[in-house]
């Protein structure tokens, strides 16, 4: 069977390329296109888009490159017609993949959406035009299955988080980064945030020089990308593509909101989280969000397991305070490991994602 796979993120091609594995294992004479990473191409697909062509953040910056974004659009639309694919598989990424998925209906492709929109935090309006676009959901958050059933009267599949596997299996045969002892910045994979965020978070390292502190690289962006911002620190580096290394030596975290705070936690890396954007995305989503916290952590555990710094809270003063927080109160640290034990119970309930996934997918097109 022929599979078309979207992912316009790093998140999503770490997803994706775990789902096309398990696509081949479950059909070994697959045929696999794909918009995503390297990850997704090493995996076994044939990559027509990257997906650092893709990533705007916020409001603003989506209107900036409206021209950008419709462009994709058409392209994609006219590379699946000639492609014909048994079925679209969207990952995440739904400003740009519900577009699609409403498209495909009307021509009449199969659809399977894996990683649903957080319509359940803001924009549920999308709900109703999901149901008729997408053939199949596939949920990886515990309380999205009666989310849906509840709220929408609509049968989906949780079949866990793919983190939880893929984080349980990770090794690394990295030397040590550093003798001091590791504070990781995860400043985020767009240069729109880590224009904003990274400064703040460099600053930090003053007040902690007997920390290595180590910047995880974006794969989408280049390492000189990042060298202006780190002038003149000098307790800070860099590492690239050694994301989950770095995480597995390190005693401490900063973390952009995100998937990186729920890798973070599952590697058991204290965390604060940090948020600050532009002005005029910021004020827009403060009034449309529809949830209590930002962070996947703390959504999941529904309380406030990690710290999370919003906008004008991200600065050098708090972010100092709670990290000696969490690298003194011995109280603290033991109230985090009990939390991360029982976030990685919660979101290990449904199995290996991936392997579900696919399996899910493969027997929908058989049985369809």
């Amino acid at each position: 069977m022929k599979y078309y796979l979207i992912a316009g993120e790093a998140s999503g091609d770490l997803h994706g390329s775990n789902l096309i594995r398990s696509l081949l294992n479950e059909d070994p004479s697959a045929q696999l296109r794909c918009w995503g990473g390297e990850l997704m191409e090493n995996a076994g697909a044939k990559l027509v888009k990257h997906y650092r062509d893709l990533a705007f953040m916020g409001f603003s910056e989506v209107i900036m490159n409206l021209r950008t974004i419709f462009k994709n659009l058409a392209f994609c639309k006219t590379d699946i017609l000639a492609y014909k694919p048994d079925v679209i598989i969207l990952i995440d990424y739904p400003g740009f993949n519900l577009r699609i998925a409403s498209w495909a209906k009307q021509q009449g492709f199969k659809t399977v959406y894996y990683i649903s929109p957080q319509v359940w935090a803001w924009k549920e309006n999308r709900v109703p035009k999901m149901k008729q676009a997408i053939d199949k959901l596939l949920v990886i958050l515990p309380f999205e299955k009666e989310y849906y059933k509840n709220r929408w009267n609509w049968d989906v599949e949780y079949v866990g988080h793919p983190l939880v596997n893929v984080i349980e299996h990770f090794t690394s045969t990295e030397l040590p980064f550093s003798s001091k002892p590791i504070i990781a910045l995860l400043p985020g994979s767009r240069k729109q945030e880590i224009n904003v965020k990274l400064p703040v978070m460099l600053e930090v390292s003053k007040a902690f020089p007997g920390f290595q502190f180590i910047v995880a690289q974006s794969p989408g962006l280049e390492e000189n990308f990042y060298h202006p911002f780190m002038e003149g620190y000098n307790n800070v580096s860099i590492v690239q593509h050694k994301t989950y290394a770095l995480l597995q030596q390190s005693t401490a975290a900063l973390v952009t909101s995100g998937t990186a705070t729920l890798e973070t936690a599952l590697f058991g890396v204290p965390e604060v989280v940090c948020y600050k954007g532009s002005a005029i995305s910021y004020q827009v989503a403060k009034r449309l969000l529809k949830i209590r916290y930002i962070s996947l952590v703390n959504l999941i555990m529904d309380r406030e397991v990690v710290k999370e710094l919003i906008q004008h809270e991200m600065n050098v003063p708090n972010l100092v305070h709670e990290l000696n927080e969490l690298l003194n109160n011995t109280e603290r640290q033991q109230q985090l490991n009990a939390d991360y034990t029982e976030l990685k119970n919660k979101l290990s309930a449904g199995g290996n994602a991936s392997a579900k996934a696919a399996a899910g997918i493969v027997k929908f097109l058989r049985t369809e």
